[in-house]
C-alpha cells in the first residue's frame, strides 16, 4: 500500500540520528515533554498499540511562527481503517476469552489516529513508546524507562510505515504492519523491527511482470502511485518485464494532491499510446482519483492489470460506471474467513461504551444522523446509538477486505504467540518474567503457527510471508455488479515453471506482431526492442521457429521453399531426351544419321559411274561414315552425366570430326593433285595414290587420338554439380576435367578445318566440269562459321544450354558438310543422269553439271 505524504530520506536519517543521540545521553538526564499529548482513540490494558489513518486528511493551516502552531484538525472518515481497527480489538478480545493462548493474561490496547500524516504517524508512535499519559511537561524524573507498548500494529501504508519504523527500529519495538508492501521495507539493516503480513513487492511486481509476459504482452504502458509503494513496486516490474522482453511505451506516476491538469495529461498520454495493456501499480485512493477523473473520457477496450491495492476493492469497482476497468486482471491477497470477525464488527458496544468523539463523529457520518440538536436537525434524524448496522451498506459493511482483515488479525496473534513462549505459559503463565520489546521481537522472528481457519504464520528472515497470491479477473456479474473471479494462483514458494498457473486468457498487447516462420526480425529505428517488422526471408535461407531474429542458410544441396519456413532438395536438372529441346536435337541427330545412310546407300548403288569414281569413292565413303558417327555423337552429350559418358562425349566428338576434316582435308588434296597431273611432264598424282591418301587420313586422326588419350590419363572430364550458376537447382554437367586438353581437341579441328579451307578456296576455279573444291571451300566456309561462334554462345550459356549449343555447332557443322559435299552429287545421279558421264566429267560436254 501507499501513504497519503511523501517523506524525504534525508530527512530520516537526520531524524534517526537526532533520536539515537538524544536516548543515548547519560541517565541523568530528565524528561520534558515538547509539544501538546497525543492521546489513544481507544483504550484498554496497556500492552499493544495500534496506528491508523481513521481520517484519510486535515485541514491546512497558515502557520504564523509567531505562535505554537494548533493540533491538525483531521476531515474525511475512513471507514476501511476503521475495519482494520476493529480487526486488532476482535483479536484482542478473542485472545483474552482463550484458555489456551495466554491463558489468565489480559491484552489491553492503545490505538491512534494518525489523519494520513506522516508527521502525525511519528509522534503517535514516540506517544506509544514513551507513555505520554505519565510524563507531564514539568516532570524530571528520569528518562530512561520501560517502552509503554510492546508491539505496535500497523501502518496501513507503506510510507508512513518506513517513518516509524525508523523511528522506532533503534528501540527494537516491533512493528506489524497488515498492508505496507514495499520492497523496501525488507531491508533489515534500516527497519531491524519491522514486520508484516502481506508479501512484499518483490514478488508481487515480478509475478505481475510474468503475468504480462504469460498472455503475451509485450507492449504495455504503466500508471503508478508517486510514493514509496508505487515507484519501488514499478521498478521491480519494469526491471523484470525487461529481462522476459516486456517493453513499456510509457511509464508515468501521480499522487492524489497533485493539480488536475497533471492527472489529465497522464490520461491524454494513455488516450494516444498504440498499447492496449495499461499496468496500474496504484493505491485504492489513487486508484479512485484516477477513475473519477477518467469518467469523462471513451478509454474502454484496454486491458487493466492491477496491483493488490485495488484490484479486489468493490468501491473502485462500484465507481467504474463507465466500464472503463471491465476485464480486468491483477493480484490479490488470497481470499480468507475470520469465523466471527463479521459479527464483531456489526456489534460497536465497546465502540459506543467509550462515548469517545471519535466514535460519534464515526456513528454520526455512518447514519447520517446528529446526537446532538443542530441547525440542520431538520434535515437529519437524530442518533440514538442504538442504530443496526445490518441495514446500511456502505464501505464499513463491505466485507470484501476480509483477506487484509485476516492480515491484522494473523499480526495480533503473533505477538500473542510470541508472548505466550516468552512467558512460558502452559495451564498458566509466569507473571515474573519482565517483558520488553527486544526479547518480544526476537520470539516474533521465530514462531510458526497455525490459525483457527488453518492459515499458516510466520516470517522469514526479511520479516515477510510467503508470496502468495490470487489472479483475480473482473467479470460482469448480476445487476450491472463485478464479480471478482479468481482465475488463477501464483505461488513465490514454488519452481520457476510452477509458480503461476492460469487458467484463461485475455486479449493481446503488442507493439508488433509474432513474426511468423519464413521471416526474421528488425527492430524499429529509435523504438523499444519490442517494436520490430517481419522481413521475409532471403532466398536460400529459412527461419522455422517464431520471432527468429536471423535466417539460416540452407545447406548446399538444398535451397528454401517458397513460404522460407523448410529447405527442400534442389531439382537436379540436366539436358534429358524427354524435354522439348533434348528430344528436338535427339531427332535432329537421328535425322542426320538417316540422312547420311540414304547418301550412302546412293553412292553405293553408283558406286561404279563417273561421277563417284571421280571424287574418290573410298574417302567418300569414309567421310560419309565419320559424318554418321557425327551425328550419333552428339547423343552422349543428352541425358543424365556419368563418367563414361563424360569422357566419351568430348573424346568422340574430337575424333569423329578430325577423321571427318582429315577425309575432307584428303578429298581437297587429291583436287589439287589431279590437276597438277594434267599439265605437261607433271606425274604428282603417285606422290598422293590411295595408300598416301589413305595414310594421310589415319596420320591426321592418330594426332587427335593422342591428344584425348594424354586428356583422359592426365586429367579427365567427370560428372560435376554446379551449385552456383542457377539458385535453385543443381545442374547436372559434365566438368572439362583439364581445359587444355578440351581447347587442343577443338584446336586441332580448327587448324585442320582452316587447312581445308585454304586449299580448297586455292583450287575452286581449277578448271574442271565438276569442280569439288568449290563445294568444299563452302562446306568448310559454313563449319568455321559455325565453330567461330560457338566459342562466345559456349562460354556464355549457363546450365544444359551450354550443352544444347555444342550439340547444335555439332549438327549444324556436319549437316553443312553433308549438304554442301553429298547432296549435289545425289542431285545429279537422281534426277540429271545424263550428266553422270565420262565425258562430262572431262569437261567436254555441252555444258556444266551446275
Amino acid at each position: 500500500m501507499t501513504s497519503t505524504q511523501r517523506w524525504p530520506e534525508q530527512g530520516w536519517a537526520l531524524l534517526h540520528l537526532l533520536l539515537v543521540a538524544t536516548f543515548t545521553q547519560a541517565e541523568e538526564q530528565v524528561c520534558t515533554q515538547r509539544g501538546d499529548p497525543e492521546n489513544p482513540q481507544l483504550d484498554g490494558d496497556i500492552i499493544l498499540g495500534g496506528i491508523f489513518s481513521f481520517h484519510s486528511s486535515w485541514k491546512n493551516r497558515e502557520n504564523t511562527y509567531t505562535q505554537k502552531p494548533l493540533p491538525l484538525e483531521c476531515i474525511s472518515l475512513n471507514f476501511r481503517e476503521f475495519q482494520f481497527a476493529q480487526s486488532m480489538l476482535f483479536a484482542i478480545e478473542e485472545i483474552n476469552n482463550s484458555t489456551d493462548l495466554l491463558p489468565g493474561i489480559s491484552l489491553g490496547y492503545d490505538i491512534y489516529d494518525t489523519c494520513g500524516s506522516i508527521a502525525r504517524s511519528v509522534k503517535v508512535a514516540l506517544a506509544l513508546t514513551n507513555d505520554d499519559s505519565n510524563v507531564s511537561t514539568t516532570s524530571e524524573g528520569p528518562c530512561m524507562k520501560a517502552a509503554q507498548v510492546q508491539a505496535i500494529m500497523g501502518e496501513t501504508s507503506s510510507s508512513p510505515s518506513t517513518a516509524i519504523a525508523t523511528v522506532i527500529g533503534p528501540f527494537n519495538i516491533p512493528l506489524i504492519s497488515h498492508f505496507a508492501t514495499c520492497a523496501c521495507l525488507s531491508d533489515k539493516t534500516k527497519y531491524p523491527s519491522f514486520l508484516r503480513t502481506i508479501p512484499s513487492d518483490y514478488y508481487q511486481s515480478r509475478a505481475l511482470a510474468h503475468l504480462v509476459k504469460h498472455f503475451g504482452w509485450t507492449w504495455v504502458g504503466a500508471v503508478r502511485t508517486n510514493d514509496d509503494y508505487g515507484n519501488n513496486g514499478m521498478a521491480t516490474f519494469t526491471e523484470t518485464a525487461e529481462q522476459l522482453g516486456v517493453c513499456l511505451e510509457y511509464s508515468v506516476s501521480f499522487f492524489r494532491t497533485d493539480p488536475l491538469e497533471k492527472i489529465q495529461k497522464i490520461i491524454e498520454i494513455m488516450k494516444s499510446s498504440t498499447s492496449k495493456v495499461i499496468v496500474a501499480f496504484l493505491s485504492h485512493m489513487d486508484m479512485d482519483v484516477l477513475m473519477h477523473e477518467l469518467s469523462p473520457h471513451n478509454l474502454t477496450g484496454h486491458q487493466w492489470i492491477g496491483s493488490e491495492s485495488w484490484i479486489f476493492d468493490s468501491q473502485i469497482a462500484a465507481m467504474d460506471k463507465n466500464h472503463i476497468l471491465d476485464g480486468a486482471i491483477g493480484l490479490s491477497v488470497p481470499k480468507a474467513r475470520v469465523g466471527g470477525l463479521r459479527e464483531f464488527m456489526f456489534n460497536v458496544e465497546a465502540l459506543n461504551s467509550s462515548n469517545s468523539e471519535l466514535f460519534t463523529e464515526f456513528w454520526e457520518a455512518l447514519f447520517s444522523c446528529k446526537f446532538k440538536e443542530s441547525e440542520s436537525a431538520e434535515f437529519q434524524s437524530k442518533c440514538t446509538g442504538r442504530e443496526d448496522l445490518t441495514e446500511v451498506e456502505n464501505s464499513f459493511t463491505d466485507m470484501s477486505l476480509m483477506p487484509i482483515f485476516n492480515n491484522v488479525y494473523k499480526g495480533v496473534y503473533a505477538v500473542a504467540h510470541a508472548l505466550h513462549d516468552i512467558l512460558s505459559c502452559n495451564k498458566t503463565c509466569n507473571d515474573n518474567v519482565r517483558l520488553d520489546p527486544t526479547t518480544i521481537l526476537q520470539h516474533l522472528k521465530k514462531i510458526h503457527f497455525k490459525t483457527k481457519e488453518g492459515d499458516e504464520v510466520y516470517f522469514n528472515e526479511n520479516g515477510d510471508p510467503t508470496g502468495t497470491y490470487e489472479i483475480i479477473n473482473w467479470q460482469p456479474g448480476e445487476n450491472g455488479m463485478v464479480d471478482f473471479v479468481t482465475v488463477g494462483l501464483y505461488d513465490a514458494s514454488l519452481p520457476a515453471d510452477k509458480k503461476l498457473n492460469l487458467t484463461n486468457s485475455v486479449p493481446v498487447s503488442v507493439c508488433s506482431e509474432t513474426c511468423p516462420p519464413g521471416t526474421r526480425k528488425v527492430l524499429q529505428k529509435g523504438k523499444p526492442v519490442c517494436c520490430h517488422d517481419c522481413v521475409k526471408c532471403a532466398e536460400g535461407e529459412i527461419s522455422n521457429t517464431t520471432d527468429s531474429v536471423t535466417c539460416v542458410r540452407c545447406p548446399l544441396e538444398t535451397w528454401s521453399n517458397e513460404a522460407r519456413d523448410a529447405c527442400v532438395k534442389k531439382e537436379a536438372v540436366f539436358l534429358s531426351y524427354g524435354e522439348i529441346m533434348g528430344a528436338l536435337l535427339t531427332a535432329a541427330s537421328l535425322f542426320g544419321t538417316c540422312l547420311t545412310a540414304i547418301v550412302t546407300v546412293i553412292f553405293f548403288r553408283y558406286r561404279k559411274t563417273p561421277l563417284v569414281r571421280a571424287n574418290n569413292s573410298e574417302l567418300s565413303f569414309l567421310l560419309l561414315f565419320s559424318l554418321t558417327l557425327c551425328f550419333l555423337c552428339s547423343l552422349t552429350f543428352i541425358g543424365e552425366p556419368s563418367e563414361w559418358s563424360c569422357m566419351l562425349r568430348h573424346t568422340a566428338f574430337g575424333i569423329t570430326f578430325v577423321l571427318c576434316l582429315s577425309c575432307v582435308l584428303g578429298k581437297t588434296i587429291v583436287v589439287l593433285m589431279a590437276f597438277k597431273a594434267t599439265l605437261p611432264g607433271k606425274n604428282v598424282m603417285k606422290w598422293f595414290g590411295p595408300t598416301q591418301q589413305r595414310l594421310s587420313v589415319l596420320t591426321f586422326t592418330v594426332v587427335q587420338v593422342i591428344i584425348c588419350i594424354l586428356w583422359l590419363t592426365i586429367s579427365p572430364p567427370f560428372p560435376f554439380r554446379n551449385f552456383n550458376e542457377i539458385k535453385d537447382k543443381i545442374i547436372l554437367e559434365c566438368s572439362l576435367g583439364s581445359a587444355v586438353g578440351f581447347w587442343s581437341v577443338l584446336g586441332y579441328i580448327g587448324l585442320l578445318a582452316v587447312l581445308c579451307f585454304t586449299l580448297a578456296f586455292l583450287a575452286r576455279k581449277l578448271p574442271d566440269n565438276f569442280n569439288e573444291a568449290k563445294f568444299i571451300t563452302f562446306s568448310m566456309l559454313i563449319f568455321c562459321a559455325v565453330w567461330i561462334t560457338f566459342i562466345p554462345a559456349y562460354v556464355s550459356s549457363p546450365g544444359k544450354l551450354s550443352v544444347a549449343v555444342e550439340i547444335f555447332a555439332i549438327l549444324a557443322s556436319t549437316f553443312g558438310l553433308l549438304f554442301c559435299i553429298f547432296i549435289p552429287k545425289c542431285y545429279v545421279m537422281l534426277l540429271k543422269p545424263e550428266k553422270n558421264t565420262k565425258k562430262n566429267m572431262m569437261g567436254k560436254g555441252q555444258s556444266k553439271l551446275f
